[in-house]
């Protein structure tokens, strides 16, 4: 099922866990506004594939993975991505701060991955690192 323009929803549910990973109608919805307001954009603004390592997360799949309780994954309001180096993903976090909506834009690792949440009541612009 194609979320928007780039992503499928087989792309943001993926998992290598072999666990159950399937959202609700309502986590769907998150997904796809996730997309239309973010990633479809973003890939466009980028004009390169961008490749989602983790994004809508089942109750079983977050524990396994060791994801925070309150992760937005669970929702569908969150992703994770990259543009495949450190270097890429800096250049993503840069496009994402300056141009879109999000509630969190987080720099994780020294730009290992970027994760970015979306959620159409509540996008506070918060940027954080993680260490």
């Amino acid at each position: 099922m194609k979320l928007g323009k780039y992503f499928t929803l087989n792309e943001l549910t993926h998992t290598s866990t072999g666990l159950s990973n399937n959202p609700n109608s309502d986590e769907i919805e998150n997904l796809k506004l996730l997309v239309e307001n973010v990633l479809d954009p973003l890939r466009e603004l980028y004009g390169k594939p961008i490749h989602v390592n983790s994004g809508y997360r089942s109750p079983v799949v977050n524990r396994k993975i060791g994801g925070a309780n309150n992760s937005e994954h669970l929702l569908g309001f969150a992703v994770d991505i990259t543009g495949g180096s450190k270097e890429e993903n800096q250049i993503l976090f840069n496009l994402i701060k300056n141009n879109f909506n999000f509630r969190q834009l987080i720099n994780e690792y020294n730009f290992s991955w970027i994760h970015i949440s979306y959620n159409i009541k509540d996008n506070k612009k918060q940027i954080l690192t993680i260490k």
